[in-house]
């Protein structure tokens, strides 16, 4: 049986009793891990240019900030406490860290965002603030103490660079160990300081404003729209006010733009398109030499392939979406792009010929890799 993150709590009533309504406190939630990122290798991430990294000071009653890439004599110059580094999307990176998001698979991908990794050294602390998505903190190592308020409405220090609580008066408070973990709603105000040096896996869930989404979705329509006709006015008169908007002229551009028209057909085409598609920073390299279409169709049959840690993937009833492009598939190989979609890998086994080609074109993409086999796991 797999092993829940949300201890004694299943999903259901997870989902029922405290999601976006209030926080809750899993002892244990997860202690299973490969490997540990520890600072070391958090560093290395932090020092790469393909990789978002922060880091977070508070010294002489002020804040810093500063964003990576990090040269490993910035950060040998670090001190013994008061500071955090924070390294976005390591599950881009690290093959456990991206098992371990999609644990969180009880929520559709549409919402899950990523794992970010920071590690604090005693005192090391973001300060007092609030998120506005949904988020899981995942102690990993050491100890930290953490305090929240469902107060949030003190706003933020104006001259800080990151987004800190002028005020902030706790509710509750809890000291989390290795493999304890927090869930907070969106808004509730959190406030970590590590007591001994440890890692915060942080995972966070994707909430788009309104506003986005209508920017973006008007944008999709932009490229998708084919409108007919043309403005007139066989009706026209004279005027003695040439620079005015009339009433009769506004109208009729009022009635053209009725014609901007759409459904939850593309609405669907448009989620599947915008939440597949990679960040600006992200980029597929093929690493390795390619095989051609014969050995590759045999490597799917000894060990299967799986989504590059950076791909996502999505479907609806109707199309299937891969890194903001629509999936170009034949029918009998719906199927099994939909397990791939859902578990992110698909098992060995002898497939179709139209499902091989669907993916070895995605495979020369860099969006599918081939899965390790049992000998170069050993």
């Amino acid at each position: 049986m797999r092993k829940t993150l949300l201890g004694a709590i299943s999903p259901e009533e997870f989902l029922r009793e405290y999601w976006q309504k209030k926080p809750l406190l899993i002892r244990q939630a997860w202690t299973d891990f490969p490997e540990i990122i520890d600072y070391a290798r958090l560093a290395e991430l932090a020092e790469r240019d393909d990789v978002q990294s922060r880091l977070i000071e508070y010294k002489n009653e002020r804040w810093k900030l500063e964003s990576g890439p990090f040269t490993p004599s910035r950060l040998k110059r670090l001190g013994e406490t008061d500071w955090t580094i924070l390294v976005q999307s390591v599950n881009h990176l690290v093959p456990h860290i991206s098992e371990l998001l999609y644990r969180f698979n009880f929520l559709p991908y549409t919402r899950l965002d990523d794992l970010m990794i920071s590690y604090a050294p005693p005192g090391g602390t973001v300060g007092p603030h609030y998120d506005s998505y949904d988020v899981f903190l995942l102690q990993v190592g050491g100890k930290k103490r953490w305090q929240i308020s469902s107060d949030d409405a003190s706003g933020f220090i104006e001259d800080a660079p990151i987004r800190v609580l002028k005020d902030f008066n706790p509710e509750q408070e809890w000291i989390l160990e290795h493999g304890d973990m927090l869930y907070l709603p969106p808004q509730y105000a959190h406030y970590g300081v590590a007591l001994e040096p440890g890692m915060t896996y942080s995972i966070g869930f994707r909430a788009p404003k309104t506003q986005e989404i209508a920017v973006k979705f008007l944008e999709y329509l932009q490229d998708e729209l084919c409108l007919d006709g043309m403005y007139a006015d066989p009706d026209a008169t004279v005027t003695s006010v040439p620079a005015r908007i009339d009433e009769q002229f506004t109208d009729r551009i009022s009635q053209m733009l009725q014609n901007i028209q759409w459904n939850d057909e593309r609405v669907k085409d448009f989620i599947g398109r915008y939440f597949t598609e990679p960040p600006p920073h992200v980029f597929f390299d093929q690493t390795e030499e390619l095989l051609d279409f014969d050995d590759f169709a045999a490597a799917v049959a000894t060990s299967g392939v799986m989504l590059d840690l950076k791909s996502q993937m999505l479907y609806s009833d109707e199309a299937m979406f891969i890194n903001g492009e629509l999936l170009e598939c034949p029918t009998e190989a719906i199927n099994e792009l939909q397990t791939l979609a859902n578990n992110r890998q698909l098992e060995a086994g002898v497939y179709t010929e139209g499902l091989i080609e669907t993916l070895f074109t995605y495979y020369e993409y860099g969006y599918i890799t081939l899965k390790p086999s049992s000998a170069d796991a050993v």
